[in-house]
């Protein structure tokens, strides 16, 4: 079938085009175990841009994204947030991203394989039509459609549940971790059962709390520990102004604390983060996508022992001194993805939030007669947004009467 959507090729002028492209109808299986199916045909309604599309046309532009094309195509349909119309079902549904022969897709082992709409082997949503798994297609709750038409702020909303399913995923695995890489301290410390150490430790991890970075992945995780962990301390640190807009909603989303990193020097950023928390991090989350994240948590010692550094930055190498590595009991994590019941999750917090109020619309013509001007100036630009979409079907949702 022919339909009209954006593409990433290898082309070092254009990797990013849109216009006619040929989707096909491939059986996958959701899980291992599980039977291939053949997808249901959809029509994409609210679509979101991620940083991963970015990342993915600048791939192209150095072409490097043939392992990323599906199978005999020499492209890859973008898109892996939002939400679409069911024509079969007369339903609308959230697509889950990640699947394929493996028994937990945000771990796959060396023997299993994997697919994610609009990033990896599989299309995604920048197109009129496309074809999704059956059980990947995740219901909305009640509420959110009035004459069979989406309310706006709902459809904004839905354009994050994979990030903010990622951050669940992310709070789970630092639970986790943090439990079991200082229970048997608070065994000790507080002389108590290892049960309630490990519920100790588990809070513990989150005392001083550093997310370098403020996108929305960075505000989504300090805003879910904050409502796991009441006794938690947050620091957010980035380059925007404390009086921003983005700044402003975050800290009144989350109830974190801010440092903006205008310092002159790494060491001076680094002893400004340590007196804001009141001591070294217990964890320290990097998110901004730059190498400052590594060097300000272990060589200027912003990370304290017995501490957790969790790397959710795509790109950034991170070297350490062994000596005071090993000695300092460092725990380094890096996971990306997540389940099918975080994403079920994120969907059910999301619709009661107001994180539609970060989402700007892009018209979609704009984007379309020039994708790439549209990225680089405007999506991706110094002064974007928190969060841009694009309604791609503007006769599933309710638009105010101008």
């Amino acid at each position: 079938m022919i339909v009209k959507g954006t593409y990433f090729q290898n082309d070092a002028e254009h990797p990013l085009v849109y216009g006619d492209v040929e989707i096909t109808n491939v059986r996958r299986q959701r899980l291992r175990g599980e039977e291939l199916k053949d997808g249901i045909l959809c029509e994409p309604v609210m679509i979101g841009f991620c940083g991963t599309d970015n990342a993915l046309m600048h791939m192209g532009s150095e072409g490097l994204l043939g392992p990323k094309f599906p199978e005999g195509k020499n492209r890859l349909v973008n898109g892996h947030e939002g939400i679409v119309w069911v024509p079969s079902e007369n339903r609308f549904a959230i697509v889950l991203i990640r699947g394929g022969d493996s028994y937990d897709p945000t771990r796959y082992t060396e023997d299993e394989t994997y697919f994610e709409y609009g990033c990896d082997k599989a299309d995604g949503l920048f197109a009129d039509k496309q074809y999704f798994h059956p059980d990947m297609l995740l219901r909305i709750p009640d509420g959110y459609v009035h004459d069979g038409k989406l309310d706006l702020s709902f459809a904004k909303k839905m354009v994050f549940p994979d990030p903010f399913a990622c951050m669940l995923f992310q709070l789970e695995r630092m639970e986790d971790l943090g439990s079991a890489h200082n229970f048997r301290v608070c065994m000790r410390k507080y002389k108590v059962s290892e049960e309630e150490a490990r519920a100790i430790a588990k809070e513990e991890i989150f005392d001083r709390t550093v997310i370098f970075g403020l996108g929305t992945t960075g505000m989504f995780i300090g805003d879910l520990i904050l409502q796991a962990h009441k006794n938690a301390k947050v620091l957010f640190v980035a380059r925007s102004p404390r009086d921003s807009h983005k700044v402003q909603y975050a800290l009144k989303q989350t109830g974190a604390q801010y440092l903006q990193n205008d310092f002159a020097s790494e060491e001076e950023l680094a002893k400004a983060i340590t007196e804001a928390l009141g001591g070294r991090a217990t964890t320290f989350i990097g998110v901004s996508g730059s190498e400052v994240e590594h060097r300000i948590a272990f060589e200027h010692r912003v990370l304290g022992c017995n501490g957790l550094y969790n790397s959710f930055s795509l790109g950034p190498k991170i070297t350490f001194d062994t000596m005071p590595f090993g000695f300092e009991n460092h725990l380094i994590m890096g996971s990306i993805n997540f389940r099918q019941d975080h994403m079920e999750h994120a969907i059910e917090l999301l619709a009661k939030s107001s994180y539609d109020e970060i989402v700007e619309l892009i018209d979609k013509d704009e984007f379309t007669s020039d994708p790439m001007g549209a990225y680089q100036n405007k999506i991706y630009s110094k002064n974007a947004p928190m969060k841009t979409a694009v309604i791609w079907n503007k006769k599933y949702v309710n638009l105010p009467e101008r």
